[in-house]
């Protein structure tokens, strides 16, 4: 009997390959479009639904099942989407918070709820289109997780809090491709999703305008109060907390001789902070919620590279495990912007040593 997995097909060219790949190698694959977005879908809900949650998308992976010849559902998860993911992303902003909601959705929906269901289905693994690759190290048995292939699309940053037991079940066939090569054989195949532009943006928040969505679900997290500078003065007023994140610069309204910048929000005193570029950088943070994947949590100081934001070069630093899933996290050379709510990740080279959310910096 053929092994069984299941593939989460978001309608996008690289889970279509996934799937495909995978029927290649010869398994038993399922595909399941999670539904998140309420069905039927009126022009509110459309508009505020991207390309990677509303019905195109569906009826791509569907297609894209049909011409692979297997079988093709869709899966009802708007209750848990709308409660791990949304809920705790409105909740963040807040909290003055910046969360990545996609880690969430890895963690809870795709390597939680959906992996729950198949193995239910007598399942061995769920697959996705992610960018990254799992490796069993033979030493201590562990499963890693390490970088794609391809450096300019990896994910692996979305996936640190995944499990042994996750990693156990995660497929990523992908992750030894380029965007080129799944592009090429979404056409070779005959496709529709072949040539599909990317999903760039957060996709219930579509057009990327977050704070007009967060003013929609949470109106009450808007409330005026003081914009400080670093002695406490009060140089302005902001428009609710939600509004900012740490780093921006432009929307302050503020008349000033130099540059500032957001440097910290006070969500219980409901201030912003702003100060000089250099107040931005910090060569320590406070992690939370921490994972170690290569590794138990280290009784010593551990070496490694992290990342403070998708978009963040790796930079040396030492990790220090803490009590309560918390770490330390020391940098060699001050870091630039390290905001709550982000993820840190840590590195060994191409190896995902593990991760968590920043709660403070200093």
């Amino acid at each position: 009997m053929k092994e069984r997995i299941v593939v989460g097909m978001s309608g996008g060219v690289d889970s279509s390959v996934a799937a495909a790949l995978l029927v290649e190698q010869g398994y038993d694959v399922v595909g399941i479009t999670m539904r998140v977005a309420p069905s039927p879908m009126g022009e509110e809900t459309a508009s505020r639904f991207g390309s990677c949650c509303g019905t195109e998308a569906t009826d791509d992976a569907r297609e894209v099942a049909r011409a692979l010849g297997i079988r093709h559902y869709l899966l009802n998860m708007e209750d848990e989407f709308e409660q791990k993911v949304i809920g705790n992303f409105v909740a963040a902003y807040g909290a003055g918070r910046t969360p990545v909601p996609c880690v969430a959705c890895n963690s809870e929906l795709k390597f939680g709820s959906l992996l729950g269901r198949a193995r239910a289905w007598d399942a061995a693994a769920v697959a996705t289109g992610h960018y990254a690759r799992i490796a069993r190290d033979s030493a201590s048995g562990r499963h890693l997780l390490r970088h794609a292939a391809d450096p300019r699309k990896d994910q692996s940053d979305f996936l640190w809090p995944l499990s042994q037991a996750q990693l156990a079940a995660a497929r990523f066939p992908v992750g030894a491709l380029t965007k080129g090569e799944v592009r090429a054989t979404a056409r070779r195949l005959g496709l529709v999703t072949a040539d599909k532009p990317e999903s760039q943006e957060i996709c219930f928040v579509p057009d990327d305008d977050y704070r007009g969505f967060l003013r929609r679900r949470a109106p009450g997290m808007f409330q005026p109060g003081a914009i400080v500078d670093r002695r406490g003065s009060v140089v302005g007023t902001h428009a609710g907390i939600a509004a900012y994140t740490v780093g921006q610069r432009r929307g302050l309204g503020l008349a000033s001789g130099r540059p500032l910048y957001v440097v910290d929000l006070d969500a219980e005193r409901n201030t912003v902070r702003v100060g000089d570029a250099a107040d931005l950088d910090s060569d320590r943070l406070l992690a939370e919620a921490v994972n170690f994947i290569a590794c138990e949590p280290p009784r010593a100081t551990l070496r490694v590279e992290a990342k403070i934001r998708h978009s963040h070069r790796p930079a040396a630093a030492a990790v220090r495990a803490l009590e309560g899933g918390r770490a330390e996290v020391v940098f060699d050379t001050p870091q630039r912007a390290a905001s709550p709510g982000q993820s840190v990740v840590f590195y060994d080279g191409d190896v995902v040593v593990g991760g968590g959310i920043i709660a403070r910096s200093s």
